[in-house]
């Protein structure tokens, strides 16, 4: 017992020794840089209004990859939001009914319900909102609503499943419950412990040097202005006329002039494996993407260095994918 004082203080010492040192560990000359962002939360907010039930969750996997309430009877959400390839589906504009080119590059779902407005002109602020555009889009699954509810009611296992996602309706094969569904569906679609969360959370050898110059030129030049938050998008819209493009984004939703050719701020969240780029999805890399957005957004031209830093930044953004299954058809 005598030894007690000796051995407590010599273990006080060891342990501010090593307070110390983990205070040391967790600089590396850009914290102030760490500051300006946020890591990926496993799940994003939850509506009051659509509570993230299990059996809700799988009546939208099933409703996402479910073609016939399509026109054709083959397309589905999962058509053009592939899982294999980034939940979009890499090709510069999106296939639709009858081999249709729409005018737009298909965004990925992964994520999107941290963004507070849906597609590339905003026209949904809501997942909920976003959900039942695609069905009765002409160009993408050309089937009115009414068609989709009738033929989702003609299958045993349907009626079964809405009951359960929503026992307290009487007539639970509807629209809002199809939207609702979906919507709880692509809120599990979310991708944290990126090694850039990694590097957030305290992991300061989870990105190299060259990665932290990227991230250091990312705040330096302006582009957290935009692409920030844990999604890395403020969902706003700003004016871009990309290359090739004569599309007036957001001006054909509200009419203001002041619309005119802008367009939702994209999420970087696995903005490696989501290409071709821009709103007509004729940038095919990330070098070109990166050139373009200091040119026209930042009015400045990159060096060669700090493109490849800048790059080398977004490839740590691809987080861990989401598990899912491929419903088989009932």
């Amino acid at each position: 017992m005598g030894h007690a004082p000796k051995f407590l203080a010599a273990s006080m010492v060891c342990f501010g020794a090593a307070l110390a040192f983990s205070g040391s560990a967790l600089a590396d000359g850009y914290d102030t840089y760490r500051g300006h962002f946020e890591p990926l939360p496993t799940l994003p907010p939850i509506p009051a209004d659509n509570s993230l039930t299990p059996e809700r969750v799988e009546l939208g996997n099933m409703l996402f990859f479910e073609p016939r309430i399509s026109s054709s009877g083959v397309i589905s959400c999962a058509t053009c939001h592939n899982p294999a390839l980034g939940w979009s589906d890499r090709i510069p504009r999106a296939v639709g009914h009858e081999g249709q080119v729409g005018e737009r590059n298909t965004p990925t779902v992964l994520n999107s319900g941290f963004f507070t407005a849906q597609f590339w002109d905003g026209r949904a602020a809501t997942l909920e909102e976003q959900a039942l555009g695609p069905i009765e889009a002409d160009i993408e699954m050309a089937m009115s609503l009414e068609d989709a509810i009738e033929r989702l009611k003609e299958f045993d296992v349907y009626p079964k499943k809405f009951a359960a996602a929503f026992p307290d309706d009487d007539d639970p094969i509807n629209a809002d419950n199809v939207a609702k569904a979906l919507a709880g569906f692509q809120r599990t679609l979310n991708t944290p412990n990126s090694r850039f969360d990694r590097y957030l959370k305290g992991d300061l050898m989870a990105l190299n040097e060259q990665e932290k110059q990227g991230m250091k030129s990312f705040v330096d030049s302006g582009c957290v202005a935009c692409h920030n938050g844990p999604a890395l998008t403020d969902s706003q819209f700003y004016r871009i006329q990309v290359p090739g493009s004569e599309d007036e984004g957001r001006f054909l939703v509200t009419g203001d002039e002041a619309d005119r050719f802008a367009f939702k701020t994209p999420t970087l969240r696995n903005i490696a494996v989501t290409y071709p780029y821009m709103n007509n999805g004729a940038t095919a890399t990330l070098e070109e993407a990166v050139e373009i957005m200091g040119r026209e957004m930042l009015g400045r031209e990159y060096s060669s260095e700090e493109v490849d830093d800048l790059v080398a930044f977004l490839h740590t953004l691809t987080g861990e994918m989401p598990s899912f299954e491929v419903p088989a058809l009932p």
